[in-house]
């Protein structure tokens, strides 16, 4: 049977490619990314303590794509996500395995999505590309800007389809706003405001412990130098921590800057600058929760984002969003509807999405996991346009990255617009890469 379904898969994408390359340019690599229009798509889903759930209910909602793999360096989360695989009428007798690596061994995966913390997003989609594999990455797509450099280099190098989990880009109501700008319904766009507001409680201060049975904390701390457990940092504050985390401009306040960047037409900027701080709480907190960064572009171009992870007094009753402004209005985004208004302020167009999605819980299912993940199953399959491929994704990170160097270096930062890197701040360049793990460095 197995040899039957090689031959049928060796068909099927030759049948595709063949179909394609009649109506469609594609390049030598390009056949490379095509399985064939009907072939199902194997997936091993890394990172399932909890967004990674998201991507397993993505995954089972699209046609002719089924989850074979699970990988997590904590030992209790099989079976919590098989029993959800259960739910879904799954199929739950499949592989586990706690080292990534062993799964890109395995030829019969064809694709991965990954939801591992921030400082493995780059090096396991690396690794995946490859090794073959198609890649779904959760944003950030990087831990630093150098690695997002990296994991673009990749996918050009070895051809793979790699999309990043900036699941608006693929919302109806979003590409619908999009294009209404492009036709001019609120004139020519010159500003982006992007916020996200939670409550989140203190976190206390770490203290060395014993290293759970369940956790393997070596393969956890993957490429990073090692630390000494602390019974802080596993499964969520290690956001908060340099070492891992990104903070919370690149944890979610990534999704609405990249709106915003998508909306004015713009890629890096020319200056940043940040303010703000750790004011609510003392503790083991590393990174701001609180934070305004604004990004200057050329062309008049200017893109704020507001983050508040301790407070949750909501901007137009909505804990997260995006506004775009222009000259003759303005529109309000978020995941779930699209509303633009006159210069007076006057509604002159408002669509909802037909499935809610969440949106500051820290799993956020909804109706947009799934149109992104078709979505790029539907470039692995027949070479559809990606809503978000890597490069796209790594500018929009990129941005999120240079917040953070701006507001830990207290300067105003001045971008190359061609290659995002920062001009007079050797402090700040310092930031643009890290020390790893002997052994675990990355390369392409």
């Amino acid at each position: 049977m197995k040899n039957q379904n090689k031959t049928r898969r060796t068909f099927l994408k030759t049948s595709a490619v063949g179909a394609l390359g009649m109506s469609l340019p594609l390049s030598a690599k390009s056949y490379n990314r095509i399985i064939g229009a009907n072939e199902r798509v194997n997936f091993a889903v890394a990172g399932i303590n909890g967004r990674g759930n998201a991507h397993i209910r993505a995954i089972n909602a699209c046609k002719d794509a089924e989850v074979t793999f699970l990988c997590d360096v904590d030992s209790r989360t099989y079976a919590k996500s098989k029993k959800l695989m259960g739910k879904l009428g799954m199929d739950t007798k499949i592989g586990e395995e706690n080292d990534f690596r062993k799964i890109l061994e395995n030829k019969d995966v064809d694709a991965v999505s990954i939801a591992t913390p921030d400082h493995l997003h780059a090096a396991q989609g690396i690794w995946a590309l490859a090794a073959g594999k198609h890649v779904y990455v959760e944003k950030p797509c990087s831990h630093n800007p150098h690695e997002g450099e990296l994991l673009v280099q990749a996918q050009r190098k070895y051809g793979k389809i790699c999309q990043m989990g900036n699941q608006q880009r693929s919302a109806p109501t979003s590409q619908m706003a999009v294009q209404d700008i492009k036709d001019g319904l609120i004139g020519e766009v010159y500003y982006g405001k992007a916020w996200y507001s939670n409550k989140r409680g203190p976190i206390g201060s770490g203290k060395i412990a014993a290293i759970p049975d369940w956790l393997d904390w070596d393969l956890w701390q993957g490429v990073t130098p090692r630390r000494t457990f602390k019974d802080i940092y596993v499964h969520y504050n290690w956001h908060w921590f340099w070492h891992w985390g990104t903070g919370e401009v690149n944890n979610n306040g990534a999704h609405e800057i990249d709106v915003c960047r998508w909306a004015l037409g713009v890629d890096y900027p020319v200056r940043v600058i940040s303010a703000g701080g750790r004011f609510n709480y003392e503790d083991d907190w590393e990174f701001y929760d609180t934070q305004n960064v604004t990004f200057e572009f050329e062309g008049g171009k200017m893109i704020t984002w507001e983050g508040r992870s301790c407070n949750t007094l909501p901007h137009y009753n909505r804990g997260r969003g995006s506004t775009i402004h222009g000259s003759n209005g303005s529109m309000l985004l978020d995941r779930n509807v699209y509303i633009a208004y006159d210069k007076n302020g006057k509604v002159i167009k408002e669509v909802k999405e037909k499935e809610v999605s969440a949106t500051t819980n820290t799993v956020g299912v909804g109706g947009l996991d799934v149109y992104h993940m078709d979505n790029f199953l539907g470039a692995v399959r027949e070479g559809k346009t990606q809503n978000s491929p890597i490069d796209e994704g790594h500018k929009s990170v990129l941005l999120c990255h240079l917040g953070n160097m701006a507001q830990e270096t207290g300067k105003a930062l001045e971008i190359d617009p061609n290659t995002g890197q920062v001009l007079n701040s050797k402090k700040a360049m310092k930031m643009w890469s890290r020390e790893y793990e002997p052994g675990w460095e990355l390369k392409v």
